[in-house]
């Protein structure tokens, strides 16, 4: 029999995530792994008040960000219930209604057609679209997506409005990146991808990780009859995309280049890295009082990629966001 096991990451969002693991208690799978990332919120009590067996909370010692709560999640869940397929999301973010069952009833097709990994739809509550979590398709990797995204920018890589349609819907659609909100993999993918690399922390983490899991002969798929509803709000936007708090400022820049290198090549690289600095470095007069933290965590940003070094501790992004 196919098992299916849901892997939640939360940090101080009990309110989020109780509608969530209620939600998933409701769903067709078979194990639930909580990934509890040093919360002091309540979290941990409220967890412990539930009964269901299928639940399993995994508490860190420290906040691992997203990353490295997937990454323990996903550890997690192999050893000690080795599911067939993995489901992951952010406490935020669940099913919609049926969505497991609808999926796990089109698994073995999935499977047959070579996919190891599948993207659902995901939606804000209200049922627009939500951006944050459109998948992709590499437009270094594809001539006719690098010719649109060259006239059209973003648009031309993501999917497209369309792909969510009635008439698309039901259809596996394939592509090269996503996020890990509605993210199912299966063992097979597991293996060939292995955990996350738990160094990003947060933002990036999921592109990376499903680029590189194609990159080494994976397909994915996204199916957006399969719907999942993010109650999102990432960042505070002031003139020029300032994210708040300041210490994401860090780790969006330094993992996109990452992300960019990834998708781009040893070559191309170097051109989209300068385009990025510069804009990113004119970002800078919409930072106010910030600046000249604004700067400093775009330089170590820069330096850190340069380098490729991910040995940074979050501890110091934070301090440096708060000095």
């Amino acid at each position: 029999m196919t098992r299916l096991a849901a892997i939640v990451v939360t940090h101080n969002r009990l309110a989020q995530l109780q509608i969530t693991v209620q939600r998933l208690l409701t769903e067709a799978v078979d194990a639930l792994v909580v990934v509890d990332n040093a919360c002091d919120d309540g979290t941990s009590d409220w967890l412990a008040s539930l009964s269901d067996p299928r639940l399993h909370v995994l508490r860190l010692g420290s906040n691992t960000g997203g990353a490295g709560g997937f990454a323990a999640g996903l550890a997690e869940a192999a050893a000690r219930f080795d599911p067939d397929w993995f489901v992951l999301m952010d406490d935020d973010a669940r099913p919609h209604s049926g969505a497991c069952a609808a999926f796990m009833a089109r698994e073995g097709g999935l499977r047959a057609e070579g996919f190891e990994a599948i993207a659902a739809g995901v939606f804000y509550p209200d049922g627009r679209i939500c951006d944050m979590n459109r998948p992709s398709r590499n437009p270094f990797w594809h001539m006719a997506d690098f010719l649109r995204t060259v006239t059209g920018g973003r648009e031309g890589f993501h999917v497209t409005d369309a792909a969510y349609s009635p008439a698309l819907a039901p259809i596996p659609q394939p592509i090269d990146a996503t996020s890990f909100v509605g993210f199912f993999l299966s063992r097979a993918g597991l293996k060939r991808g292995g955990l996350p690399d738990a160094r990003l922390f947060i933002y990036g983490d999921d592109v990376i990780y499903t680029l590189n899991l194609v990159k080494r002969g994976a397909k994915i798929a996204f199916l957006s009859a399969i719907g999942f509803e993010h109650d999102c709000s990432t960042y505070v936007a002031q003139g020029g995309d300032i994210y708040r708090p300041l210490w994401k400022v860090y780790y969006n820049y330094r993992n996109s280049l990452l992300a960019y290198r990834l998708a781009a090549g040893p070559v191309l690289f170097w051109p989209v890295l300068v385009l990025a600095a510069v804009k990113w470095r004119l970002r800078a007069r919409h930072a106010g009082a910030d600046r000249a933290k604004y700067l400093k965590l775009w330089r170590l940003a820069l330096r850190d990629v340069l380098l490729r070094d991910l040995s940074r501790p979050s501890e110091s992004i934070f301090r440096l966001a708060q000095t």
